[in-house]
């Protein structure tokens, strides 16, 4: 599996493109997981194998531990967060806590695919790095991920393979 960059300017569509893999939104491509379409399996089935990361992920229940499965199997301190997070109000998080908890949560269901949307654009560089370095090993135990970033540096260190969407044409970059 490999990491592969999606790149473009703001309202290019790198957002839209990942919910149409995910399933979150209506689209008329081909999509194929394993040698399988998409249409072979059902919605809950695709949206474990195939997690897709919002920009802003969503907080509903009242503290953070109530967001996981098992909570008592997450390792926030991975990610530079207390184990005591998970006893925090959710309404109180930063955006970055936000931001490293939702990707261990995404993380708690194994997928086979990691759509990420702009995983780290309110983190410092310590977090950028922790994060960074917890997705390549997902991708190492086989996880393929398409990270969309505006940060074309951060796409060039950590994608194997760097694409573009211009004029809503979706290029590959050498």
């Amino acid at each position: 599996a490999e990491i592969s960059s999606l790149c473009g300017p703001s309202g290019s569509g790198k957002t839209l493109l990942l919910r149409a893999l995910a399933d979150l939104y209506e689209n008329h491509g081909r999509v194929e997981l394993a040698g399988r379409p998409r249409e072979s399996f059902d919605a809950p089935e695709w949206r474990r194998r195939v997690a897709y990361l919002q920009a802003e992920p969503g907080w509903w229940a009242p503290t953070v531990r109530q967001h996981f499965v098992d909570w008592d199997r997450v390792d926030p301190a991975r990610l530079g967060l207390s184990p005591s997070i998970g006893e925090a109000p959710a309404s109180r998080l930063s955006t970055g806590e936000r931001q490293r908890l939702a990707l261990l949560r995404l993380f708690e269901g194994e997928p086979d695919v990691l759509l990420l949307d702009e995983p780290t654009s309110a983190l410092d560089a310590s977090s950028t790095a922790a994060v960074e370095s917890l997705v390549s090993e997902r991708r190492a135990r086989g996880a393929a991920v398409i990270w969309a970033s505006h940060n074309v540096e951060q796409a060039r260190r950590v994608a194997s393979r760097r694409f573009e969407i211009v004029s809503g044409r979706l290029q590959e970059l050498s």
